[in-house]
């Protein structure tokens, strides 16, 4: 352990390991396949980076978040770790370069996307790699119970295969115990002896794995969590706003929404930007470095955001509408207050939710003989008989499509994800096209060129520099990367390459996000295809669940928020938080009426707006009943308005 301590404070400055940092990173260390739960902001990152520093070959990390990639590769390189990404979008020189360097020992962390994991190229490269261990962050996304399945996790099954003698890292936020057994049941070795299983939690799987399990509490002390009933919401996430200082993320169910509510937001005079997948990746980049450097306090944002965003001093997190589960509730919550202080996560509930969340199990799980209908629809579309189409993909405009067909966008997307997960199509909601360009003059013509800016000078010389063919054919580039070696910022560079190609000197094809639907077998007809009951009935069962447990949260003011959240993941012994609006409710019932309450702080305030530390013994001037005194102490102390040290109070 001296020498993951020793890493520890070489790379990152700290000290120690925090919570169970330490005996994750022994268990993978010795070899075995490990799965740990920490909760959002615990530091799941330490947990394979050090490790992999320590031990020969090379790490595979598995994400789904490219955005999460970029940011850890970059930050891993500034601390002087070699460490690399793979994802949808980079040049196939590009790839083959990164894994070339892989093979030959140069990098230590390599990350990748699900969907690469099928790619022959990347089978046939991994074989030649030395791999230490494989992490699979976000490890929920491999079961069909969790709330976020996706379908291209369980190709780690055969990427296993491939390595039988490295140890897996499974990694999540949010689990629940059915969850995490069917974790282990997806990616535990097929061999036939297992090891014991190393429990440190009281809600441990049942099943016989070879994983050693550990789980951090999902308790947080500092983050409080409230439900408002709101009539009008708006005018509720105004007040809350303007009575709570500091950075805040606004959560909303549309894209559409994302923008009204900035929209609001702004009139008020809070500064608020909006963000949500279908924007283009240089205005959500400028938009996400804005509100992380503190030039926008608010974003408002669909659950597209937030996911390896590390900023840790958001002090306030809102939903204005509700998700579709306490698992998403809780992630997006926990993106506040990472740094220790106290901070809130309010849900905004009214009578109208009930009905919108109970819609969505209709809209999620339309009847079989809709998404049949679709299904014909779909051959109809692209002009496809029965028995043929096997393997054909075409790009999908879904508003095309529902408009040729009188469908809702909604049910539709939701009938193809049914289809793909009955394996009769493959559906790939709005895959980047990476950006491409070629040169319309010769080379010679180029360089001949007069009046270009600086800017468009330093572009055409790092082109040059860094793609090659570029006066014969199209290649793919990478904006960002051209602003990184430019010193320009994306959304200049976007413009300084459309300038460019208005002026003829290329040819500009900007990124674009399109969804894709490849058959996966040959066209059937409709009264032949099957759901089984684990493709549709149990799925739709556990969806209910889901959304019967965010109305049960929402509405039952009797047991503490803390404890409904902790409860859900198996966490039944806890205590009152004190400081959600159902323990304050019930701390005023039984102590004193608000009106007296805060009287009472009103008066102790008073007594130290002087910015004077005072006494503990001075508040016996205020000549309030002690029931008053005690809870009115209490709650400005919690709540951090005041602070006592060395039996002194003063206002903070």
């Amino acid at each position: 352990m001296a020498c993951y301590q020793e890493i520890l404070k070489k790379y990152w400055g700290y000290d120690d390991f925090r919570g169970i940092q330490r005996e994750i990173i022994e268990s993978i260390g010795a070899g075995h396949d490990t799965l740990g739960l920490m909760p959002t902001g615990g530091g799941k990152s330490i947990t394979f980076q050090v490790p992999a520093l320590a031990m020969d070959g090379i790490c595979i990390v598995i994400t789904p978040l490219i955005a999460l990639m970029k940011d850890q590769v970059d930050n891993l390189l500034r601390r002087g770790i070699k460490a690399a990404a793979i994802y949808s979008g980079l040049a196939h020189e590009e790839i083959i370069i990164t894994l070339e360097n892989c093979i030959f020992g140069d990098v230590k962390l390599l990350y990748v996307s699900p969907e690469r994991l099928s790619s022959e190229l990347f089978q046939k490269k991994l074989r030649h790699m030395k791999v230490s261990f494989i992490t699979v962050d976000e490890a929920h996304c491999i079961s069909q119970w969790g709330y976020d399945f996706r379908p291209s996790y369980l190709e780690i099954s055969n990427i296993r295969k491939l390595l039988p003698h490295a140890p897996v890292l499974a990694l999540t936020a949010t689990a629940t115990p059915q969850v995490v057994e069917d974790i282990q049941e997806k990616l535990t070795r097929k061999t036939s002896q297992t090891s014991q299983t190393s429990q440190t939690s009281k809600t441990s799987p049942t099943s016989s794995t070879s994983f050693n399990f550990f789980k951090m509490s999902f308790e947080r002390k500092n983050l409080v969590y409230v439900v408002r009933n709101a009539t009008d919401k708006r005018e509720q996430l105004l007040h809350i706003l303007n009575s709570m200082p500091g950075t805040a993320i606004v959560y909303t169910r549309s894209r559409q929404r994302t923008k009204e509510v900035s929209e609001l937001l702004n009139k008020a005079g809070i500064s608020a930007t909006f963000y949500h997948a279908g924007l283009d990746t240089s205005v959500k980049d400028e938009r996400q470095q804005a509100w992380q450097e503190g030039r926008i306090r608010v974003m408002v944002a669909t659950n597209a955001f937030g996911m390896g965003i590390d900023k840790p001093d958001v002090r306030l997190v809102i939903h204005i509408d509700c998700p579709d589960s306490i698992e998403a509730y809780f992630q997006e919550a926990g993106r506040a207050g990472r740094d220790g202080r106290r901070s809130y996560a309010v849900l905004l509930y009214n009578g109208a939710d009930k009905r919108k969340l109970e819609k969505r199990i209709t809209d999620t799980f339309p009847s079989k003989d809709y998404i049949r209908q679709v299904y014909e629809h779909l051959a109809f579309f692209y002009q496809i008989g029965v028995g043929s189409g096997y393997n054909h993909t075409f790009e999908f405009n879904i508003e095309k499509f529902c408009h040729a067909f009188r469908h809702f966008p909604i049910q539709v997307d939701s009938a193809l994800k049914i289809l793909t997960r009955a394996g009769y199509i493959e559906y790939t909601e709005e895959q980047d096209n990476q950006a491409r360009l070629m040169f319309t003059v010769s080379r010679g013509e180029l360089y001949k060129l007069e009046n270009n800016t600086p800017d468009e000078e330093r572009i055409i010389t790092t082109l040059l520099r860094n793609y090659g063919g570029l006066f014969s054919d199209y290649h793919y580039i990478d904006e960002g990367f051209l602003a990184s070696q430019t010193a320009l910022q994306p959304h200049q560079v976007y413009q300084i390459l459309k300038g460019l190609g208005q002026r003829h000197i290329l040819h500009f094809i900007p990124q674009k996000k399109t969804p894709y639907i490849r058959y996966t077998q040959r066209r059937e007809d409709k009264e032949l295809l099957q759901f089984p009951p684990e493709i549709y009935e149990e799925r739709l069962s556990q969806f209910r669940q889901r959304i019967a447990a965010v109305i049960r949260y929402a509405t039952d003011d009797r047991i503490c928020r803390s404890r409904q959240l902790l409860s859900y993941f198996g966490e039944t012994e806890n205590h009152d938080c004190g400081l959600c609006d159902v323990c304050l409710s019930h701390r005023k019932e039984g102590l004193v009426s608000e009106p007296r309450m805060n009287t009472a702080m009103e008066k102790i305030l008073h007594l130290l707006s002087d910015g004077q530390p005072h006494p503990i013994t001075d508040l016996r001037g205020l000549q309030l009943p002690v029931g008053e005194l005690d809870t009115a102490l209490e709650y400005l102390l919690q709540e951090e308005y005041i602070r006592q040290e060395d039996g002194l109070l003063s206002k903070n």
